[in-house]
């Protein structure tokens, strides 16, 4: 009986060209009372009286869930009406005794309340389905300016790749010819052309510290990242010795703390931690003792969190969002030497690795620089 009443349902809700849609609605609520006032008479004769009274309370749910609030009182009254007409006493009378006021009152209000449930689901319903749509509207949309957007990345990436790359050979020829001329003529020239070719040499080889700096950083971008469990106490030591033996002897205190193992490429996170420990060296440059410790700070659920802390010339925190972007300078290049790639570089690579970067400083008062990264079984240090 489900099934066919199913089927009669969506037999009234078809759309017909030669009727509107206001007159299949209050058809649908006609229909559905003729229905259940049917199937009311054929239980009532075969004893079953008792099941009009949810017959007619269904009609209207169905209604206002099929054809909305104004059919739905159109079932309700046809609902009590029929109900009162054929199933209370005196029959086929619209004649109400004080007795049944009680019963017929409770039908009214059932029917009500069936019906206001009918309407706030089918309202409810309504709004999820227009959510449903603006949210795969919107993914579509996310969708195609994430394709945009990694087309662009790759563009520019290509384009900083080829633009370096095309760059190194006149730039070689520059320092190759300079370098000649220092060596062949600096007899003949006089203390200032000296000076002036010393300048050209020294400018070319920073232009080319940059150009690899910029191919360096346009690779990680492009480059196939290869996981492994990496240990980040022997990776970090391993770094420390490299970046001690480029500063001539300095005394520099340094403070190792227990560190974890992550899932990464160690390559990757090699290049990012020289950049955070050549940074913290070179920063500290300035004071008698310095001063640098690695080590985990407090982290989410499910990552971890590892700084770099130093006791160097720090930075204002008011330029804190420039400190990652790439030839970002704080301070000058008179001051300190580099290209403003390397914490670009560290964003890149950890980014890769699904973490984010940040830092802290104060001005003369040193700096701290945190990335995170995902936490696996073996990242407890």
């Amino acid at each position: 009986m489900a099934e066919h009443s199913g089927h009669m349902l969506e037999f009234l809700r078809q759309p017909s060209a030669a009727s509107p849609a206001w007159l299949r609605s209050y058809g649908l609520a006609a229909g559905l009372f003729g229905i259940a006032l049917g199937l009311g008479l054929i239980a009532q004769q075969l004893g079953l009286e008792n099941l009009a009274f949810p017959l007619l309370l269904m009609v209207v749910a169905a209604t206002v869930w099929y054809a909305g609030p104004g059919p739905g009182a159109l079932a309700i009254l046809l609902s009590t009406v029929g109900f009162d007409f054929f199933f209370i006493d005196p029959r086929y009378s619209l004649v109400i005794e004080s007795a049944n006021y009680p019963y017929i009152a409770a039908y009214i209000l059932f029917a009500v309340m069936v019906g206001w449930f009918g309407a706030t689901r089918r309202r409810i319903e309504q709004e999820l389905r227009q959510a449903r749509h603006d949210l795969r509207k919107l993914n579509a949309d996310l969708e195609r300016r994430s394709t945009e957007l990694e087309v662009s990345n790759k563009e520019l990436e290509a384009f900083a790749y080829s633009t370096s790359h095309d760059l190194r050979a006149p730039l070689r020829h520059v320092v190759g010819y300079t370098e000649l001329l220092q060596k062949n003529a600096h007899a003949t020239l006089d203390e200032k052309s000296r000076r002036y070719v010393a300048m050209v040499l020294e400018s070319a080889k920073k232009m080319g510290e940059l150009i690899d700096d910029l191919l360096a950083f346009s690779k990680i971008g492009r480059a196939d990242t290869r996981n492994t469990l990496v240990d980040l106490g022997d990776l970090v030591r391993e770094v420390k010795k490299e970046v001690e033996g480029d500063e001539n002897g300095r005394k520099i205190a340094w403070k190792i703390g227990a560190l974890p193992s992550l899932h990464g490429d160690r390559a990757m996170l090699r290049i990012a931690l020289v950049n955070l420990l050549s940074n913290a060296v070179k920063f500290t440059r300035t004071q008698p003792q310095a001063e640098i410790e690695i080590g985990c700070a407090d982290a989410r659920e499910g990552e971890v969190v590892v700084y770099v802390r130093d006791n160097g010339v720090g930075f204002d925190m008011q330029y804190a969002n420039k400190l990652f972007g790439v030839f970002q300078r704080l301070h000058t290049l008179e001051a300190f030497e580099g290209t403003g790639i390397g914490l670009a570089t560290v964003q890149r690579i950890v980014a890769r690795h699904g973490g984010r970067v940040w830092a802290d400083g104060i001005v003369d008062g040193g700096a701290t620089f945190y990335f995170s990264a995902p936490a696996t079984e073996r990242s407890q240090p």
